[in-house]
């Protein structure tokens, strides 16, 4: 194994986030690698990565395969759901840490979609490959197996999850607030087709009327970290986006805006927040959907 440097990281605990219990750092990861209570999973945007190098027995989560319905638009069901855990040897009470590549994306894409389907003992890696890169840590490319386990899950919680006739409601009802969390470029229309994503194109291009622009990027640190809480207050607050307004974030196919989720309710404790992971590749191809362009 190579040299690890390990370099000095305020404790999620002494962030002041709500659930620092939600937030492991690298060196945590790396003294449980062998523990059978946790099961580690790498969910990168590159999902080659994994086959470049991970950590010691972290399994892969593949988005394009893993979770996704093969036939229409929606994430697997409940006992595809089952099948996975029960394939990556997971039982009711394992810890499971996800980690991943883009500041944990995907990682925290795979959080919210575990907790949807009931999940409680979820923690992300904070700071994700980057930081335990800058660290010096290492990887393997061995894949590792498990016994499988007869895994049962709940039935989808929609409570943290939006669709269309709530985003449509909450236009309608002219409450709570909305977070387009792409970058500027994308809100404001200039940007339309993403061109490294062919996957996630849209007819139109700008946002949903009256969503605030803050950027998914703008929680983290250069590191790949969550900010503190009191920094994460600022930037969401200061744009209007408080506790007690029902809140539903979006990007092009809720990715990003589940990194924004989490900030929200796990690290903030916002009490009513709903990922709306059709986001703009459903919208920006609506027809007679309203639209706003400009800043």
């Amino acid at each position: 194994m190579a040299d690890t440097e390990t370099t000095t990281t305020t404790p999620a605990s002494a962030q002041g986030y709500a659930h620092p219990e939600t937030l492991v750092d690298t060196q945590w990861v790396a003294d449980h690698l062998n523990d059978p209570s946790v099961r580690i999973v790498e969910a990168d945007e590159d999902p080659l990565l994994y086959e470049i190098g991970h950590i010691e027995n972290a399994v892969k989560l593949d988005w394009h395969v893993d979770v996704q319905d093969p036939v229409q638009r929606d994430f697997v069901d409940k006992a595809a759901f089952e099948a996975l855990m029960s394939r990556y040897g997971i039982s009711p009470d394992t810890t499971v840490v996800f980690y991943g590549d883009k500041n944990n994306w995907y990682a925290a894409y795979s959080f919210w979609l575990f907790r949807m389907y009931g999940h409680r003992d979820l923690r992300i890696m904070n700071g994700g490959r980057t930081k335990w890169e800058a660290e010096g840590r290492p990887y393997v490319k061995q894949a590792p197996t498990f016994a499988a386990t007869q895994y049962k899950a709940q039935e989808q919680d929609a409570s943290i999850r939006a669709f269309r006739r709530q985003v449509e409601a909450a236009l309608e009802a002219q409450q709570g607030a909305l977070v387009d969390v792409r970058s500027p470029d994308e809100f404001t229309g200039k940007l339309v087709h993403m061109v490294n994503y062919p996957q996630e194109g849209a007819q139109r291009g700008g946002h949903i009327p009256g969503a605030r622009n803050i950027p998914w990027s703008t929680a983290a640190n250069s590191d790949g970290t969550f900010k503190s809480a009191d920094e994460l207050q600022a930037i969401y607050g200061g744009k209007g986006v408080t506790a007690d307004k029902p809140v539903i974030t979006y990007c092009r196919i809720g990715e990003r805006s589940a990194h924004t989720w989490f900030a929200l309710t796990q690290l903030l404790d916002y009490p009513n927040v709903r990922n709306y992971d059709g986001s703009w590749t459903e919208w920006g191809n609506l027809v007679g959907a309203p639209i706003e362009q400009g800043e």
